[in-house]
């Protein structure tokens, strides 16, 4: 793997944390800010260690070891950097079942933020598809059966990647609509602050899947993933702490989140079917989105200053 590739992987990688653990950034700035300071720190040092090294680090190596077991512990690692043609051939035979997992999870999570989420408009037609939220279950209904049934086409495998990626999505979901319902209760309860840490680090894991499953859309490598979303993990943390409320001027960046997770679930579920596609299209549409998204943010700030 060339150089730039390797550097391009690991901040596309970083920005799609980044811009996917928004929503989870300001649920922690504001527990936070209830905390007392020694609490805070914990959960800014210690914090970082689980978020980065037990959930951005380990989940994506038992995700690989599981779909790959015959790579084995140490080739769960090193495989995408071994010149051996029987190790890239093990990886495209199983690569399947992942990034089935990956792309309809993904793609589920962008239909539920498009029919279902409160948002701000940042394209034309987001009104339209909002107001129809009662269709959000239908949808993905439908894109199931379609996947599942094609999926079986392929390899029964696939196919169950695809009821995995759904089940993964609406786990994941529930956890997260219990974290909105808690999260004004703990900034204004007495609950401790270790109850407050214990929940601040189960919803990390809950948010951290998107970015740990999308991760496969632009590498099987463990060491890049690992060293792409640790970063972000580390810059979300800082923005959490300093800059939340400037990060919340930019309205549109949770419009790009979404987006590069669509195409990103995309890019997933074509390449199950066999199509190549290069390795730079992941970090590169990332970054165009994100890109778009944030220009279109800074645009609207500076209007409202003028």
């Amino acid at each position: 793997m060339a150089l730039f590739t390797i550097i391009l992987t690991i901040l596309g990688l970083a920005l799609f944390e980044v811009v996917s653990s928004i929503d989870n950034a300001i649920v922690n700035a504001e527990i936070l800010s209830s905390m007392q300071q020694k609490a805070r720190k914990w959960f800014l040092t210690w914090g970082i260690f689980i978020a980065v090294v037990v959930v951005r680090g380990i989940l994506p190596f038992l995700i690989v070891w599981v779909t790959m077991p015959s790579l084995g512990p140490i080739g769960t690692i090193t495989a995408t950097f071994s010149n051996d043609p029987a190790v890239a051939k093990t990886i495209e035979e199983h690569a399947g079942l992942p990034l089935a997992m990956g792309g309809t999870f993904l793609i589920f999570l962008f239909f539920y933020w498009l029919f279902i989420e409160p948002k701000n408009y940042g394209m034309r037609g987001e009104r339209f598809f909002h107001s129809q939220g009662v269709w959000f279950y239908t949808v993905v209904s439908i894109i199931l059966a379609l996947l599942v049934w094609f999926g079986l086409k392929i390899d029964t495998m696939v196919a169950f990647g695809v009821v995995l990626g759904s089940s993964i999505f609406f786990i994941t979901h529930g956890f997260r609509q219990f974290a909105e319902t808690q999260e004004k209760t703990l900034t204004t309860s007495i609950k401790s602050d270790v109850s407050k840490l214990i929940f601040l680090e189960v919803i990390d894991a809950s948010f951290s899947i998107d970015g740990v499953i999308g991760a496969f859309a632009f590498t099987f490598s463990v060491p890049l993933i690992f060293l792409g979303n640790g970063l972000g993990v580390l810059v979300l943390r800082k923005l959490t702490i300093s800059n939340i409320e400037n990060i919340k001027k930019y309205r549109y960046l949770k419009n790009g989140a979404m987006y590069s997770i669509l195409v990103l679930g995309i890019i997933m579920i074509v390449e199950v079917y066999g199509v190549n596609l290069p390795p730079l299209i992941s970090p590169i549409a990332t970054f165009l989105i994100v890109g778009f998204f944030f220009l279109k943010s800074k645009k609207e700030i500076n209007q409202i200053s003028k």
